[in-house]
């Protein structure tokens, strides 16, 4: 019997993933100065991918496409849900239990999205291994659009596009749509993606195009730790290459950089290396969080992404945060030192997946997303702080090597009714399911 044509989901799962992830990322951006607006828009889009990339699961596990799933590496995805659920116990004492529960849902929300995103990537890759889905291209395609958008709106809309800072004096990239450092993060790890991309593709001339786009939004952004970032991203990415030419670029492009960087990170715009050694008032503000706001709650601090019994925390000597800008005191304040414990953990274990699945495909994946990610949590709102993409882009990392499909053909584990299904389906279409 001929095989019939695969079915239109499973043709186009690639483009599919690509916009729906698109979509989960846009959906941290404001799309409008009314708040009600973003609110609606960013509901809509967040929780409507979580809902749709659940439905494609579903609509696999109906086609036939049964897989069970050996899970490994536990620790961190297990810490991370041990974070959350104390973070949703916290709403018992939180100083704003209304915020607390936004952006606990949010969180959450978007961890649950992630795990049927893995699992949908596992399934698919599993019973379609000649279509493989690439995590690096989907995330390069995701990205890209949001780049070219922000290229195309600093030209025609400049006023909109980007954020005067120092009285106007500097202009960043990024303006009320997106603090120009998330920007920049996001724009060094489509980069850093992009050129793994490239170095994997016969035409060369989209994966140039993204690392051109990438780079250009990363500039525009004036983003420090974004930049530091990248240039760490591709130093480790180029060691770890095999050619000498790549690696001989590399210490002529150091060279030539370092100048370079030194002006844009230490005397930007005059700011001088104090503003630098600061952190841009950052270091006094710390220093206040633990002398004065964690004494007063430190064992289960304030409530989730509550820094302080008010909207706004102010020490003697301060200037007033509603965040930490940075997520490992952001989430001592939070939940104490409990929630301390918890998260540092979970970030502990998720570097040891990486280390002991370095070799894997999913390696320089890691890698890319990790640096730039890590090194805004020390500077923004980072992976344990209020809703951003960097929390999903860690949420990712957390979850990445826990799958491991089972041999299709001798699965002890699916039910009768999965291996029936998965009998239609493979005589169907045609498939072999050796191994």
């Amino acid at each position: 019997m001929k095989a019939k044509r695969l079915p239109f989901l499973v043709r186009n799962m690639e483009l599919l993933l690509i916009l729906i992830l698109l979509t989960m990322i846009a959906g941290y951006f404001s799309i409008a100065e009314e708040k009600i607006i973003n609110q609606v828009f960013k509901t809509i889009s967040r929780v409507g991918m979580a809902g749709v990339i659940g439905l494609i699961f579903l609509q696999l596990s109906g086609l036939g496409c049964n897989t069970s799933f050996t899970y490994r590496h536990l620790a961190a995805p297990l810490l991370y849900v041990l974070y959350l659920a104390l973070g949703f116990a916290s709403l018992l004492w939180s100083s704003d239990w209304q915020y607390s529960a936004l952006q606990w849902f949010m969180n959450t929300e978007s961890f649950v999205f992630v795990a049927l995103f893995v699992h949908v990537v596992a399934v698919y890759n599993r019973h379609f291994p000649e279509r493989t889905i690439n995590l690096v291209k989907v995330f390069s395609w995701a990205i890209f659009p949001i780049m070219v958008t922000f290229i195309v709106g600093s030209f025609a809309d400049p006023d909109t596009f980007y954020r005067g800072m120092r009285g106007g004096a500097e202009q960043r990239l990024g303006g009320w749509i997106m603090n120009p450092n998330e920007l920049g993060m996001l724009a060094s790890i489509n980069a850093a993606l992009s050129y793994v991309l490239l170095q994997k593709s016969k035409n060369k001339f989209w994966g140039i195009l993204m690392v051109i786009a990438a780079i250009f939004v990363l500039v525009a952004t004036s983003s420090r730790s974004s930049v530091i970032g990248f240039l760490l991203i591709m130093g480790i990415l180029i060691l770890q290459s095999n050619s000498k030419k790549l690696k001989i670029i590399l210490i002529g492009g150091i060279i030539v950089a370092v100048p370079l960087v030194v002006r844009f990170v230490i005397f930007k715009d005059d700011g001088g290396i104090d503003e630098v050694l600061s952190m841009t008032g950052r270091i006094p503000f710390w220093k206040a969080l633990l002398n004065e706001g964690i004494v007063r709650e430190p064992w289960l601090g304030f409530g989730y992404m509550r820094i302080n019994y008010t909207d706004y925390f102010q020490g003697l000597y301060t200037y007033p945060g509603r965040m930490t800008h940075n997520t490992f005191l952001q989430v001592l304040l939070n939940l104490g030192f409990i929630g301390f414990f918890i998260a540092f953990w979970n970030a502990v274990t998720t570097v040891r997946n990486f280390w002991k699945e370095r070799t894997s495909n999913y390696g320089p994946f890691f890698i890319v997303l990790f640096i730039p990610v890590i090194i805004n949590s020390f500077t923004e709102f980072g992976i344990f702080g209020d809703a951003n993409f960097g929390i999903l882009f860690w949420q990712f990392l957390t979850t990445l090597f826990i799958l491991e499909p089972t041999n299709l053909s001798n699965s002890k584990t699916l039910s009768q009714v999965q291996k029936l299904r998965l009998r239609k389906f493979s005589k169907r279409y045609n498939l072999n399911y050796k191994n």
